[in-house]
């Protein structure tokens, strides 16, 4: 019965976690099909042929106003860069993507607090500078080329195909009588469906590894290990620690989110859980993706790269927020222990539930049947 009694303790806390968080994702995700069915894909890899600074802002926007899937973001990036955009600015786009995305801000604050979020906004555009500077200097010639030549190889992956299929909408007009037109709403709820067909398995996971972590990791074995009774080497230790707890995970995207709450409350410093959040793009299964893309060479060099970059900008938002006294109390973030009671919260629920409901039904009665099958397998998975 003890057993009984701990996983239920564990889903009550996930399921409340979803609870609050489920109206943003639908808010997030629709804000992001609107923008992914006015912006063709041609149009992006012609914008992002060289890594100039310019280049490198626009692919930062880009990717603020795309996809916050990992594993979609990883394959778009390969598949930007097969059509022509610099590997650089390909990786900018793929940060910008996971890292900079509204949802993701949104659910930052409701589970969080503001200062995360901002931290997030803030640290983002760091990572891609330090890494846009690392890829000139390490990043020869001959790597890009064995890696564009490895990304030429096969068939587009399952996660591929998604990011590929271009939906944006070609009827003439205004953004807004394009948007408002039923061409503008099929695009909208096609890309709505596939971007939670995308992510959905992350959060679910997030979600339950969250809730178990909350429920059953004793608070001294979190204490041990983020050093929390020495202040100093607590930070400076943080950042470093925090992404390799993130790779372990195995957990990505916004679902990664619900984790950070839990480890932001059981000691982890502040620049340690946003190096934590920034992490996703270099968890095992997407490092493995990497290697079956550019090669190993280019695998090591991405998670090398990335992992520095990381580190470096939770040292940032650590000293940043610390000299403004933005860095909140430990112990604040939303974990599931409220419940779900009739507030804000559920009229939310309520209302974007009903948004989620006429996008789905648009979609399976235009055909999103197929366009779901298509997707069938693992991320990041090669066909032949």
């Amino acid at each position: 019965m003890r057993v009984v009694h701990a996983v239920v303790d564990a889903l009550v806390t996930s399921g409340t976690m979803a609870w609050q968080i489920a109206w943003s994702l639908v808010l997030g995700f629709t804000l992001s099909a609107v923008v992914q069915a006015l912006v063709r894909r041609e149009t992006v890899s012609r914008l992002l042929g060289d890594d100039r600074p310019a280049t490198l802002a626009k692919a930062t926007g880009l990717g603020a106003a795309s996809s916050s899937c990992s594993y979609a973001a990883v394959a778009l990036a390969r598949s930007l860069f097969r059509k022509g955009a610099s590997f650089t600015a390909a990786m900018v786009f793929e940060i910008a993507s996971t890292n900079l995305v509204l949802e993701l801000g949104i659910i930052l604050v409701l589970l969080l607090g503001w200062p995360f979020a901002l931290a997030e906004f803030v640290g983002g555009p760091i990572i891609i500078v330090l890494v846009a500077l690392a890829f000139r200097v390490v990043v020869r010639r001959r790597i890009v080329d064995a890696a564009r030549e490895q990304a030429q190889k096969g068939i587009a992956g399952t996660m591929e195909g998604h990011a590929s299929m271009d939906m944006s909408i070609d009827a003439d007009g205004g953004l807004l009588s394009r948007l408002f037109s039923r061409a503008g709403y099929t695009s909208v709820s096609h890309i709505f469906v596939m971007e939670w067909a995308a992510v959905l398995r992350d959060i679910v996971i997030g979600l339950l590894v969250a809730g178990a972590v909350a429920t059953w990791v004793p608070d001294s074995f979190w204490q041990t290990l983020f050093l929390t009774d020495q202040p100093t080497l607590s930070k400076l230790w943080g950042p470093i620690v925090g992404p390799v707890i993130s790779v372990l995970s195995f957990v990505c995207s916004v679902g990664n989110v619900p984790l950070a709450a839990v480890l932001w409350n059981s000691g982890l410093s502040f620049g340690g859980v946003v190096a934590f959040l920034y992490a996703d793009l270099i968890i095992i299964p997407i490092l493995l993706i990497y290697r079956k893309y550019y090669g190993t060479r280019m695998m090591f060099v991405l998670l090398g790269v990335f992992y520095t970059s990381m580190v470096i900008a939770g040292y940032a938002v650590e000293v940043l927020f610390g000299l403004t006294g933005l860095v909140p109390e430990h112990g604040g973030a939303e974990v599931g222990e409220s419940g779900i009671s009739w507030n804000y919260t559920t009229w939310l629920n309520l209302a974007f539930g009903v948004l989620a409901f006429a996008l789905v039904s648009r979609f399976f009665a235009t055909g999103g049947k197929k366009m779901l099958a298509m997707m069938g397998g693992a991320p990041g998975e090669e066909t032949s």
